[in-house]
């Protein structure tokens, strides 16, 4: 399983709790789209995982922004995923980059609007917030291998499913 998370904006320490923090330990990739906010934080999560790829957020210190790229790319399952935050990327910006990628996943954070979407040719993850979801739900995708396609879930930190897609391989 692959957990995809964003947007903690915390200060000292990881927020996970109920599923959102099951999916983290279970999974054998987490993807962070960015805003930990502190080193504390990234740390903190990090020690949760296995495999651990974040990326920079615009609320990010100076200490995380040293640590993290702006964009990370990872293969998975046969998948090409492309990490952004998405605060410097419009939905045009965010094609020509799946594009230039060949991706085959676009994960953004930025919003705290947990959104799963099909773009012809590739999908546009975003995991929401699971810790600072202000006026949205709090949520986190879950990727798994179902029939030899992925499935792609948004679900609430309690567990309940929010919306699934598939993303052919």
């Amino acid at each position: 399983m692959l957990t995809v998370i964003s947007d903690t904006h915390g200060t000292d320490d990881h927020r996970l709790s109920g599923r959102t923090l099951d999916a983290v330990r279970e999974a054998d990739h987490v993807l962070h789209a960015g805003d930990f906010m502190t080193e504390r934080v990234l740390d903190a999560i990090d020690a949760e995982c296995d495999e651990l790829t974040g990326v920079v957020g615009n609320n990010d210190r100076p200490a995380v922004r040293a640590r993290l790229p702006d964009v990370a790319t990872v293969s998975w399952e046969g998948l090409t995923i492309v990490v952004v935050h998405g605060h410097e990327h419009t939905e045009t910006a965010l094609g020509m980059l799946a594009r230039q990628e060949n991706a085959d996943v676009v994960v953004v954070g930025h919003s705290h609007k947990p959104v799963l979407t099909d773009f012809g040719g590739w999908t546009l993850v975003n995991p929401g917030s699971y810790a600072d979801p202000r006026r949205y739900q709090p949520a986190h995708a879950e990727l798994d291998v179902m029939a030899g396609d992925v499935r792609v879930r948004l679900r609430s930190p309690d567990g309940t499913p929010i919306s699934t897609t598939i993303v052919e391989r």
